[in-house]
């Protein structure tokens, strides 16, 4: 989950003060954190198919979370009525799930969180349902490519810009835009924390990425232009010309090794 509106946080990616260094034991907590969420996600991608409602696979992730001793991490934050958000297509971020039924070729986005001991982790995965196009596997696959590059620039004494133009660098010259209203952030004792991590900007800018910090790094990625529009729902935000969008993301920790990935099975 990721707004400049909802979480509070603009999307100025100057130097931000504030960011908090994790001790051993905390991350210990998000690490088991992260493998929770990541076999969540998974059963939830493993279980989608035409004609399942984003209902039933919310109630899926739910259940994943809870039966191995975490807490969602997303329900109720800000108000969110569900566990997952679940977004198609055009949706970027942040659908709400209900019973819709999702159908043949849907690009389906997954993106949740859970809570052990007070620490969060927060993961997204997009895939597509049933028959797929060349087209969509593009989107899917370049968006998916380009968090990794973005991860392995999160190296100790780095800057977040050289995280962000990680991103950019990628998939701008393949003919996609980047959402920018909607950036990475750091996470630990709750969801939302500094520094904000865009997806875009300048390497060499920005905060610099010390040993025990934990961030969200989360492309969104549009077919079409970034422009983006919320629904009458209010939380539903989707691309303005209703391209499709593609959404990836893990929660990375920095250390002195290199980054770890702690949504990552």
């Amino acid at each position: 989950m990721n707004s400049s509106t909802i979480s509070g946080l603009s999307t100025d990616h100057s130097p931000v003060r504030g960011a908090t260094i994790k001790s051993d034991r905390e991350l210990e907590a998000m690490r088991e954190a992260g493998r929770i969420v990541a076999l969540a996600v998974r059963q939830m991608v493993r279980n989608l198919e035409p004609g399942v409602t984003t209902a039933e696979l919310n109630h899926i992730g739910e259940g994943e979370i809870r039966k191995l001793g975490a807490r969602p991490a997303f329900l109720g934050l800000y108000g969110f009525p569900a566990t997952v958000c679940i977004s198609l297509n055009e949706e970027i971020v942040h659908g709400i799930p209900g019973e819709r039924i999702v159908e043949d070729g849907d690009l389906v986005s997954f993106d949740c969180g859970a809570i052990v001991n007070g620490m969060y982790s927060d993961h997204a995965v997009t895939a597509i349902a049933g028959k797929e196009t060349k087209k969509k596997r593009a989107l899917v696959e370049t968006t998916k490519v380009s968090l990794d590059r973005a991860i392995q620039a999160a190296q100790p004494r780095n800057r977040v810009g050289d995280v962000s133009n990680a991103v950019e660098s990628y998939v701008r010259p393949k003919g996609y835009e980047l959402v920018r209203e909607y950036v990475g952030h750091g996470i630990g004792h709750s969801l939302h924390e500094p520094p904000q991590v865009p997806n875009y900007g300048m390497a060499g800018r920005g905060h610099i990425l010390m040993p025990g910090m934990v961030i969200a790094i989360e492309p969104m990625v549009n077919a079409g232009g970034w422009q983006t529009e919320v629904l009458k729902d209010k939380w539903t935000v989707v691309t303005a010309d209703r391209s499709l969008s593609a959404h990836f993301e893990h929660t990375v920790a920095i250390t002195e090794y290199g980054p770890e990935v702690l949504t990552a099975l």
